[in-house]
């Protein structure tokens, strides 16, 4: 029997794209399509399909609390998240709700059919750019290890933007840090942008300033 597949996209051509591409695949079946969180949860009711392959920017509900949903009412659906959001937060966020997989919306047609099977099986799997960050967030030490002893100033940063504000103290810019993090250059800017909007500070060089202060930045 095919895989039953839902496609879960507020973007027509998008969604018009995937069913076409996987209309060659003998082994899965489109089985409906929606365009927002509340259709999707709707039509896993109604369609019971295998795999959900769900984006995570729609209007209304969004993907993440559609997976929750969905997770919660049906865990015996796989939900496959397709986007183009590649930052830890949205990652994370969508494994807790419940999602099965990750990929970018880069990820060509072997990668996504093998990312469907998988699913269906009950297996969890990566884009190969989110599994390596996902190992090097793990593995990793903090960059902040103890981050009592750093100054009130820094508690607001996440782990990450800690992380990119200990890279940017050591003088990296912002190429080389998506090439050591497994970043889009776009994601490292808005690391950076909401990095300096809680510091409070006007630039990158103030930044440094403040990072160096506190210890960061050495170089092992």
């Amino acid at each position: 029997m095919p895989i039953k597949v839902l496609i879960a996209d507020d973007h027509v051509f998008y969604r018009e794209g995937v069913r076409a591409l996987l209309s060659t695949v003998p082994e899965v079946e489109v089985i409906g399509e929606a365009n927002n969180g509340e259709e999707v949860v709707k039509q896993s009711a109604d369609l019971q399909p295998n795999v959900i392959l769900m984006d995570l920017k729609m209007p209304g509900m969004n993907g993440i609390d559609a997976t929750r949903h969905i997770h919660e009412a049906h865990p015996n659906i796989g939900v496959l998240v397709i986007t183009m959001f590649d930052d830890d937060d949205s990652v994370f966020a969508a494994m807790r709700a419940g999602a099965r997989g990750y990929l970018l919306k880069d990820a060509d047609k072997d990668e996504v059919v093998r990312a469907i099977v998988a699913v269906e099986r009950g297996e969890a799997i990566f884009s190969p750019a989110i599994a390596r960050r996902m190992m090097q967030y793990f593995s990793a030490p903090s960059a902040l290890s103890n981050k009592k002893s750093q100054p009130d100033e820094f508690a607001g940063l996440t782990e990450r933007e800690l992380e990119i504000l200990d890279l940017i103290a050591q003088g990296h810019n912002n190429l080389t840090i998506s090439n050591k993090l497994s970043l889009s250059i776009k994601t490292v800017q808005n690391y950076v942008s909401s990095i300096l909007t809680k510091l409070q500070v006007a630039d990158r060089s103030q930044a440094i300033v403040r990072a160096r202060e506190a210890g960061l930045g050495k170089v092992d």
